[in-house]
């Protein structure tokens, strides 16, 4: 294994570049900018690499990107109603910036700051934010650290851990966009996909979630077996109408708080590429890439279109600081954050 570094500017500061490198190969490439991932070149099943995540050609157009691509967004992921929740009687109003939503911690969130890096060993690189009381509108001061290991085995696995001085909602993830066949072929929607859900969360019009957990039999949101994407994906279903495809909360089966369990397989059959994710969150946001039309120009030239990539978000649920019967996503101070994502590639 091995790390380079390199240094990019940008209009917030120095961006810095960490290319891990296997003994096979194989690599990922992550930024300072919103601890994120901006490459994975894995092997397909005659052993050809490929960049299998979409990312842009500048490091600098990762910042305030519509897509969010690759990094993790915060403090609160996905949607809060409205921008506002209360906390032990305290009411707090966020940014809206979805509809007449507050989305991924706002304008300013974590996905659009530098973070401090710095490697740990040969095949860790530890990304650090420390976000001010008041900060986008949340309470407390909150450290957040994002920690990524790859191994000669092909597995990413990426560590989120948060502490608190005051009750904060927390809700973290990072928003890499998949397409197996390689970033810039186009779309995704041959892609099958499986995952261990029997419920997922419907939302009113505006992707807020009812507070329903609706059962997935019978509708086009059952992969409890693997299907193509695309197969349902314009069927006359009205949550996939609101969404202009999927971009929905699916209830993850057997969520204990810290157990780490697989709970969902991406495959192209085209070239036998597939990605397990494993992970210790109650929920799974999975986004068509719906909206990915005027992206800054991608990597190698590539120019995305809609559905040209998937992510797949392991995350507490949306809105859940104004949904008691959902997992609660407030910290205190003298606990920890700590949920774990795992990608183990496959050929």
């Amino acid at each position: 294994m091995k790390i380079e570094r390199k240094s990019v500017l940008s209009p917030k500061g120095d961006i810095t570049l960490y290319t891990m490198t296997n003994d096979g190969g194989a690599s990922v490439t992550l930024s300072s900018l919103g601890a994120g991932i901006v490459s994975v070149i894995v092997p397909d099943k005659d052993g050809r690499l490929a960049d299998v995540v979409l990312g842009y050609a500048n490091a600098a157009d990762y910042l305030y990107d519509g897509p969010c691509a690759g990094k993790v967004p915060g403090r609160f992921a996905n949607r809060i109603a409205k921008g506002h929740f209360v906390v032990d009687g305290q009411s707090y109003s966020l940014a809206i910036n979805n509809g007449p939503n507050a989305l991924h911690g706002g304008p300013e969130g974590f996905q659009n700051q530098i973070w401090e890096s710095d490697t740990k060993g040969s095949d860790t690189i530890v990304f650090t934010y420390r976000a001010a009381d008041g900060e986008e509108g949340y309470p407390g001061n909150l450290e957040v650290k994002a920690t990524y290991t790859w191994t000669d085995d092909n597995v990413l696995t990426l560590t989120l851990e948060a502490e608190t001085d005051a009750k904060t909602p927390v809700n973290l993830t990072n928003h890499v966009y998949f397409n197996l066949r390689g970033h810039n072929v186009g779309s995704m929607t041959g892609h099958k996909l499986q995952i261990k859900a029997s419920q997922w969360l419907p939302t009113d019009d505006t992707q807020i979630p009812t507070g329903e957990f609706a059962p997935v039999v019978g509708t086009p949101m059952d992969f409890r077996e693997p299907k193509a994407i695309g197969r349902d994906m314009y069927a006359d279903f009205e949550a996939l109408k609101i969404g202009k495809g999927y971009d929905h909360c699916w209830v993850l089966d057997d969520y204990a708080k810290g157990h780490l369990r697989e709970v969902a397989v991406l495959s192209d059959p085209v070239s036998g590429r597939s990605v397990q994710v494993a992970t210790t969150q109650p929920g799974l946001q999975v986004y068509g890439g719906n909206w990915l039309n005027g992206s800054p120009e991608g990597k190698d030239g590539a120019v995305y279109h809609d559905y040209a990539a998937v992510a797949l978000e392991c995350q507490g649920f949306p809105d859940a600081p104004n949904k008691p019967q959902f997992p609660s996503s407030i910290l205190s101070p003298g606990e920890q954050y700590k949920e774990i994502i795992r990608f183990s590639f496959k050929k």
